[in-house]
């Protein structure tokens, strides 16, 4: 329901409706009145006031379908829905040709995920409107029920036809090209946007979408260029500035990019992903001191952001400084204790600093996390077998192996064990089917067991295969 009152007339209404609740003094206000002081509450969201006001007002005037239409708005958005529906039946009865009856029964159809019927709804409400506002409301309604189908095609063309009615419908224009990336027609986007530029040059919204498409089409200048506009059209927009800075660091204009990290800094409050560029940007100049400055402004800010942890553990880890990485990532954990990352990096450390139980602790809590890449298990495995803990490495392998069947990398690890362990068959087993597999990979176990690789039944059954291949 659009409305169009006077600023002071609506300012004068809400004044004397709060001083009303305020006295417990009863006032009359005309329904005209009321719909716009609903309205009010509704934007700002401030339910119970709406509520309290939608109560006065059919009070004071009971046969208002407007007013009942807010009722039924309130319904629905508290999951009403029985009661919204049973109401807008005798709202229809009462004006079958009253377009928002049929787009607030729109709503109760989406709500229970009824997309379809609640689309078919929305098109007889769009046959009813008369005024352009009206429409380009339910287009973009139109649009939202598509995307719930994933009809983006649909989608798209109910958010340009919204777009087309209202030229400063951001809401729509995003929306736009949201199915557009989704469509992969990045080209299409880019073609649509430099149209929508024609009609509204200063839009920072569209430039700085335009420049976001640029960029995926590896644009980068033209990207740059679209970033810029967008920063000229307004000087205060953030998300130019992020946008034109990570430009600037693919282009490795680093001091440009910490500059444009910078201005965000001072245009709102600091956020964790500038600070974190920013350090990126400093460690690539080799000024390791205002780097790690701040990685720790960083995790300062948030805590909670993994990239600030795992750059100030891989800064060290590429300083050698193991101790300091193993303190930082041991701080992480401390506030992550389920982070996947934090524990492959912690397992890394110590098994550089040769502390093999943690690391051993490390992987395992990495594969409890669901990291099941190739290198978190054989790590694992190799610590186990460092470790003499053979069974457990043979345990852990048999695992991997449902993972990665026929993996030359896990088949002679295995057979290394089999043989370690005194079962000489399965070792056989697993060694001829690694020389099928690759005999290539025989370094594995010529270098994890070079007491078995030397026996003379080894030997032998290289010897074979390599008649054999020949």
């Amino acid at each position: 329901m659009d409305f169009s009152p006077s600023e002071d007339y609506n300012d004068e209404s809400l004044t004397r409706f709060e001083s009303m609740l305020k006295t417990n003094n009863v006032f009359f206000f005309d329904s005209i009145e009321f719909e716009n002081i609903i309205q009010h509450y509704l934007e700002i969201g401030k339910i119970a006031l709406a509520k309290k006001a939608i109560k006065m007002g059919l009070d004071q005037h009971i046969s208002s379908v407007t007013l009942k239409l807010f009722q039924v708005e309130i319904y629905v958005l508290e999951n009403k829905l029985e009661k919204a529906d049973s109401l807008l039946n005798v709202l229809h009865t009462l004006e079958p040709s009253n377009e928002e009856v049929y787009i607030q029964k729109a709503s109760i159809f989406s709500k229970q995920d009824e997309h379809q019927k609640a689309i078919d709804t929305l098109l007889i409400a769009l046959e009813m409107c008369n005024t352009d506002n009206d429409k380009a409301d339910l287009f973009a309604l139109l649009g939202m029920e598509y995307l719930f189908l994933d009809q983006f095609e649909n989608a798209k063309n109910n958010f340009i036809k919204c777009l087309e009615i209202d030229l400063h419908d951001y809401s729509a224009l995003y929306n736009i090209v949201y199915c557009f990336e989704f469509l992969e027609e990045n080209e299409d986007a880019i073609l649509f946007l430099n149209d929508y530029l024609n009609k509204n040059p200063y839009c920072e919204v569209a430039w700085h979408q335009l420049g976001k498409q640029y960029v995926h089409t590896k644009e980068l200048k033209k990207a740059l260029a679209a970033f810029d506009f967008a920063i000229y059209s307004d000087d205060s927009f953030v998300g130019a500035y992020i946008e034109k800075g990570k430009v600037l660091e693919k282009l490795n204009r680093y001091p440009e990019a910490i500059d444009n990290y910078k201005i965000t800094l001072a245009l709102e409050e600091p956020t964790s992903f500038a600070l974190l560029r920013i350090g990126k940007c400093f460690e690539r100049l080799n000024n390791d001191d205002m780097a790690v400055q701040y990685y720790f402004k960083t995790v300062h800010e948030d805590p909670m952001l993994d990239k600030g942890w795992i750059a100030i553990t891989k800064f060290y880890l590429q300083k050698r400084n193991y101790r300091k990485a193993l303190y930082y990532i041991n701080k992480a954990i401390n506030i992550d204790q389920d982070n996947v990352n934090y524990w492959k990096l912690f397992a890394q450390i110590n098994q550089r600093l040769h502390y093999f139980e943690e690391a051993e602790r490390g992987y395992k809590r990495t594969l409890e996390l669901g990291n099941y890449e190739l290198d978190t298990w054989l790590s694992r495995a190799d610590i186990l077998i460092s470790l003499g803990e053979f069974e457990a490495a043979i345990y852990s392998l048999e695992q991997t192996e449902e993972f990665y069947p026929e993996t030359p990398e896990v088949v002679y690890r295995l057979a290394g064990l089999f043989y370690t362990t005194m079962q000489s068959d399965k070792g056989k087993y697993y060694l001829k089917n690694g020389l099928k597999l690759d005999p290539e990979y025989f370094f594995i176990l010529d270098e994890l067991f070079p007491r078995i690789a030397t026996k003379p039944s080894v030997a032998n059954i290289i010897s074979t295969a390599k008649n054999c291949s020949n």
